[in-house]
């Protein structure tokens, strides 16, 4: 077949396959458009999932006719300079989108500039462009798309359900919602409104990121702002304790531009590292701002994706600006977690009518009456009437309330200790608790002069499974950094020599099955970094306090002052929270005193 050039009616609906996708596409595009020309207000509209109409209104600029005739025309843009095409500041710029979607749709444009006292309207129908007219219309722009797909309706059968092009529609005008707070945003899909995004006047970018993430990210986010030469990141991280199944939650932009990037990905795995369970994932919104000749935008004609020049520095700014946000955060658990225990106490209450007495006169819940007397409760209460209990819960030092966990008033069933501030009741599980302190302990140590060893009076031999057995003895080196020295003993088993000097007097052989069981279950896949810190936990998981032991009021209040100078305590190894707060307030109203 000899050579031959296009139409640009064909060109442009090429075109329209690599811009738009789907209806999702068209919204980003025109409301990337409402932003570059300056709106403050944005309003989206969309029937049927898209196909039939997509509206897009904004108070921007607008245009006058002679811009918006060339609107329409292929590769005509006010965004781009001729003399750098990799100085993008803009959203929208390669001049493809408005000819591309007249192509495959009916496309009305009517605009008004800010200098001018008419509007005018220009009209394309699948490729075929009507003249400039005179219409009525405030200053900004409102761009109609009717029927898309109409002019290639084969690609109708690649779309999927009309809900769920409404949710990427929606999730869309959220990621640009998210790096805009200064931007007011209505989005209606059908007959309902989806999404009502009010301006943050003052540009408070975590109330916005509230609103589109959830109550629960913006009571649980940490500031996060990091600066290295000309690039700086900027934005909140939920705590370790607030984590997902998947990465949805986990947005990127650069220079103001919503993108997916693999290296936020390695680089918030990198940051958070131990702090969150395996297969979970944190939440987070990150803004890079960089120089725009130090990142290409031009990968991809949906720019979605972006290259940085020095990829390597971008990477550990973020890690570093993420891990330093972490790490203030010291002993702070996710504030949901006392809301989530009264929401679980409250269906049980039932009532009950307690024997009457002198001082008492009323009906109380069953449940109720005993946790308001727990909490009140001296530590002869629970189990413990010596002198000393009692004379502690008397004499607890005032200043005490004040310190961010509390003093310690009580220990429940020899696993959850009772603490109280000024005006809240703090639950810490003691082996949680302790599990964190002790492998941070250990991490310490073994960043600097190494974990100290205890010698066994009498090796410990311990019988393994031979597979299980000669994983153990592969990593000896590994487990001799952290103090626990092992060697072969025959066919099936190892002698323990020597153990961490933090384990006290741990169970070896538990320890060591646990251990076998953990590399084994690892493989090589993990990095050595990765596979130390995994038998740290297993370590720690050992060393530290168990359920079931009493503990006296000493060490109680001990425990929570070392919860309270370490970091990362408020959450155990495993990514579990190590202490739930309930505020007095909501107690309160738990026992309907509000």
């Amino acid at each position: 077949m000899p050579i031959r050039q296009l139409s640009p009616e064909t060109v442009n609906r090429i075109a329209a396959g690599e811009v738009v996708e789907r209806p999702a596409s068209v919204v980003k595009e025109l409301t990337e458009n409402a932003l570059d020309a300056g709106a403050t207000e944005i309003e989206i509209v969309t029937a049927s999932g898209g196909l039939a109409l997509i509206r897009v209104t904004d108070d921007g600029a607008g245009m006058g006719p002679d811009d918006l005739a060339l609107s329409v025309e292929r590769h005509a843009t006010s965004k781009l300079s001729e003399e750098d095409l990799f100085a993008i500041n803009t959203l929208g710029f390669r001049g493809e989108a408005l000819p591309s979607i007249g192509s495959i749709a009916k496309l009305t444009i009517l605009s008004r500039a800010a200098d001018q006292p008419d509007a005018f309207s220009v009209t394309v129908d699948r490729g075929a462009k009507e003249k400039i007219k005179p219409a009525a219309g405030n200053q900004g722009t409102r761009v109609e798309v009717r029927d898309l797909f109409s002019g290639v309706p084969a690609r109708l059968k690649f779309l999927k359900s009309e809900r769920a092009e409404n949710q990427a529609v929606a999730e869309v005008v959220k990621r640009l919602a998210m790096a805009h707070p200064q931007v007011g945003f209505t989005l209606t899909t059908g007959e309902r409104k989806g999404l009502r995004l009010p301006r943050e006047t003052d540009g408070h970018l975590l109330q916005r990121l509230g609103r589109i993430m959830g109550r629960e990210f913006l009571d649980d986010a940490l500031a996060v702002s990091g600066a290295r030469e000309d690039v700086t990141v900027a934005g909140f991280a939920g705590l370790p304790t607030l984590h997902r199944p998947d990465s949805t939650q986990q947005f990127l932009f650069v220079n103001g531009r919503p993108v997916r990037d693999k290296l936020l990905i390695g680089a918030v795995r990198a940051a958070y590292g131990d702090l969150i369970p395996r297969g979970r994932h944190p939440l987070l919104a990150l803004f890079v701002t960089l120089p725009p000749q130090e990142v290409d935008v031009n990968v991809h004609p949906a720019k979605a994706e972006v290259r940085f020049r020095e990829s390597g520095k971008v990477r550990s700014l973020i890690v570093n600006a993420l891990a330093a946000a972490l790490y203030a955060a010291g002993h702070r658990a996710s504030a949901g977690g006392g809301v989530a225990t009264l929401q679980e106490l409250k269906p049980n209450i039932v009532p009950f009518e307690r024997p009457r007495g002198p001082a008492y006169t009323g009906s109380r819940s069953s449940l109720a009456f005993g946790l308001a007397e727990a909490m009140q409760a001296p530590f002869e209460a629970f189990g413990d009437p010596s002198a000393d209990a009692r004379a502690h819960a008397e004499a607890i030092p005032e200043a005490l309330l004040d310190r961010p966990l509390g003093a310690a008033r009580a220990q429940v069933h020899e696993t959850y200790i009772l603490a109280q501030t000024r005006d809240s009741v703090v639950i810490v599980d003691q082996h949680a608790a302790h599990e964190r302190l002790v492998y941070e302990r250990m991490k310490a140590m073994l960043a600097t002069s190494g974990v100290a060893r205890q010698g066994l009076l009498i090796p410990v031999v311990v019988d393994l499974d031979a597979d299980d057995a000669a994983a153990l003895v592969a990593r000896a080196d590994e487990l001799a950094e952290l103090g626990l020295v092992v060697e072969p003993f025959g066919a099936g088993a190892v002698a323990v020599r020597e153990t961490p000097a933090l384990l006290g007097d741990a169970d070896v052989k538990g320890l060591v099955k646990d251990l076998a069981a953990d590399i084994a279950a690892d493989g090589d896949g993990l990095a050595l970094k990765e596979r130390l810190e995994s038998v740290c936990a297993t370590l720690a998981c050992h060393g530290s306090v168990r359920a079931g032991r009493r503990l006296s009021p000493d060490e109680m209040n001990a425990l929570l002052r070392d919860m309270e100078a370490t970091p990362y305590s408020g959450q155990c190894n495993h990514g579990r929270p190590t202490y739930v707060e309930l505020k007095l307030a909501d107690i309160e109203r738990l026992f309907g005193r509000r």
